[in-house]
């Protein structure tokens, strides 16, 4: 099918094919997503504002593969590790790919690389880079359904994926 693009921006493409319009990432790498457990079996997540949602949301930690000037093919699991640490302050030395899945195919061509870290202790404050507002939660693995039930804000779907996936 002939492709269009219609607008670029500093981390997206708006594309046209036929009459299909979508959105691409300039980097042309997967995101990473990490489902971090620390060994009290709680798992790390963020909450951060997302102007598309005006709202903060529940997400797991994730961030885009390539995007620094200088390291644009940097290793999935390094970035994988780089935004674990910069967004919660956990670090793992226990890390194993789980699965690579799409975000939503009829919006993007975006995939999502999904990675565990086991046993992740916190070594740092995290809360994200210049511009980045933060705040990190630590929920029992076994609660949370119920906890993201319980919580005033929305949740990144994805994240009920990435965590029966790495359980599984």
């Amino acid at each position: 099918m002939d492709q269009q693009e219609l607008w670029t921006g500093k981390f997206l493409t708006i594309q046209k094919a036929g009459r299909w319009e979508y959105v691409s990432r300039t980097t042309r790498r997967p995101v990473v997503a990490i489902v971090a457990v620390d060994k009290e079996d709680h798992l790390i997540l963020v909450e951060q504002f997302r102007p598309p949602v005006d709202s903060n949301v529940i997400e797991l930690p994730a961030g885009l593969a390539g995007d620094i000037p200088g390291a644009e093919d940097e290793a999935l699991l390094d970035a994988a590790k780089r935004e674990l640490e910069e967004e919660t302050g956990y670090t793992s030395n226990q890390w194993r790919r789980v699965t690579n899945g799409l975000s939503s195919a009829g919006l993007t061509d975006e995939s999502t690389e999904v990675f565990a870290a086991i046993d992740v202790e916190q070594t740092s404050e995290g809360g994200g880079v210049v511009g980045e507002d933060i705040t990190i939660h630590r929920v029992p693995v076994k609660d949370l359904m119920q906890w993201l039930n319980d919580q005033p804000l929305p949740y990144d779907l994805k994240l009920l994926g990435a965590v029966y996936a790495a359980m599984a």
